[in-house]
């Protein structure tokens, strides 16, 4: 049973809303700025879109920072802004109706100069006595007032790529800095993002707060911004995209903002590699099956021109066989003929002056040295020289 409680609930409460939403206001932010113990005054503008009549009911609620996103968080009416504006309770539309809607603000004498920030609300239920509003729909609008006077203004920003991210294969590179107001009153921050290439040339240049987000005192807002656009691509969609846009290499984002009515400044730079992985896979894969594929050309071109020249090689060898038969034929007789001859030498420069003495005894020993050569040519060729048969030692003196 309190599950269908809860239920219809929750169904009731998210109908009511969506009635509420029905209701168009304009403007959504109102900023406003007077001097202490002035009253100012401003309207709104209603526009009701449902198909039936309407009473909507005014309230009023502090907000305060809820994170560095930029959520306001309200805190309700006890004191502080909620309680110096004022407004008609009520009004009716009828359907499609338009309407204006005056308000007042009547700050107290001897207020603290600084940023003051409340909400005017229109809703389907009215104020309890105790001043909290009832459960229901509501939509309303944030009013930021300045009190004037001796304001201090006071920033710092700390900037990088969103999760300190360093690489990337393609746009979008998404940039995230965080600026922190250490003054007395809400702050816009402007400016712009400028990204350069490795070369100094400028590649990009982004807003820094396109949506002119306000930073209220004593707190931090993170602020995003996008290079390129945010989607969803597979891997083959992703090399399109990174041949269309190509980046490549080392980039420098360089933060310059700008704030406060002081004219304050600052600058941040962070870093970032562009390597888009994927179409260098690609262009390496072309790039080896080229390389591939002349290469196994270039074998196959070499192979035929070594088997050419062996063919011709082997049809040209007979003659040259031939030609080498005649000319070692020929280097041979050269050499023969090259050779120099023994001349004959006379028997009487042979003798010594004793045989010429003595010419008898002297042919007698020749005769002899002569016969014992030829023996010996003899022997060297009948004897085989399988076997080593020597000639008698007394051989020549046998002949003799």
């Amino acid at each position: 049973m309190k599950k269908i409680f809860s239920f219809l609930f929750i169904f009731l409460a998210s109908l009511i809303a969506f009635q509420a939403s029905a209701l168009t206001l304009s403007p959504a932010k109102i900023e406003i700025d007077g001097d202490p113990g002035s009253v100012l005054s401003g309207v709104i503008n209603l526009y009701n879109e449902q198909e039936n009549s309407e009473i909507f009911y005014t309230s009023f609620e502090n907000f305060e920072p809820g994170d560095d996103s930029g959520t306001p968080r309200f805190i309700g009416a006890n004191d502080g802004l909620a309680t110096w504006m004022s407004a008609q309770e009520s009004i009716s539309l009828v359907p499609q109706e338009r309407a204006e809607v005056p308000f007042k603000i009547t700050i107290p004498a001897g207020t603290e100069p600084g940023g003051y920030f409340a909400a005017l609300f229109f809703g389907n239920q009215p104020q309890n006595n105790d001043g909290q509003v009832s459960i229901g729909g509501r939509i309303g609008v944030l009013v930021l007032l300045r009190v004037n006077g001796d304001i201090s203004e006071n920033g710092e920003t700390t900037f990088s790529t969103k999760n300190n991210n360093k690489f990337f294969d393609a746009t979008p590179v998404s940039f995230e800095y965080r600026f922190s107001n250490n003054g007395g009153d809400r702050v816009v921050p402007k400016g712009d993002i400028v990204i350069k290439n490795i070369f100094g040339t400028e590649t990009a240049t982004l807003k820094a707060n396109e949506i002119d987000g306000s930073v209220l005192p004593g707190s931090g807002r993170r602020f995003t911004t996008l290079w390129g656009e945010e989607q969803s691509l597979n891997f083959f969609e992703k090399i399109k995209h990174q041949i269309k846009d190509f980046h490549f290499g080392y980039y420098t984002a360089h933060l310059n903002l700008g704030w406060g009515l002081s004219q304050q400044t600052s600058h941040n730079t962070t870093s970032f590699f562009m390597l888009p992985w994927q179409l260098l896979v690609v262009l390496i894969a072309i790039v080896s099956l080229f390389l591939f594929t002349i290469k196994k050309i270039l074998k196959s071109y070499r192979a035929a021109i070594i088997r050419e020249i062996q063919k011709q090689q082997n049809s040209a060898n007979p003659v040259n066989m031939d030609s080498q038969k005649i000319n070692e034929t020929q280097g041979v007789e050269n050499k023969s003929d090259s050779e120099p001859k023994e001349e004959a030498v006379p028997l009487a420069e042979t003798l010594s002056e004793d045989e010429v003495s003595d010419p008898v005894s002297a042919l007698e020993e020749a005769s002899l040295l002569s016969d014992d050569k030829e023996q010996e040519v003899v022997n060297e060729n009948i004897l085989p020289e399988e076997e080593n048969i020597s000639a008698p030692e007394n051989s020549v003196d046998t002949e003799k």
